[in-house]
């Protein structure tokens, strides 16, 4: 697989793709070569595990506090 289509893979496991790249999946995915596909695919899910390992290892949670200044602030914004 190309470098490209290897960018394509990484837009589509972000969600991040525009018409154009819509296009060129749709494209990808109607071809005839199954290895093709079938890497693409196997791109697309690899860098979605990688995102999701990376967001598991890099998460904290919030401040306690955070959810009472949030609701505090949502308040003062009510007419």
């Amino acid at each position: 697989m190309n470098e490209v289509r290897i960018d394509l893979a990484h837009a589509v496991a972000l969600g991040s793709i525009d018409d154009e790249d819509h296009h060129a999946v749709q494209e990808l995915l109607d071809n005839e070569d199954p290895a093709l596909r079938a890497a693409f695919l196997a791109e697309v899910r690899q860098t979605k595990d990688a995102l999701s390992a990376l967001a598991e290892i890099a998460s904290t949670q919030p401040p306690v506090a955070l959810r009472d200044r949030l609701l505090a602030a949502i308040a003062d914004e009510q007419p």
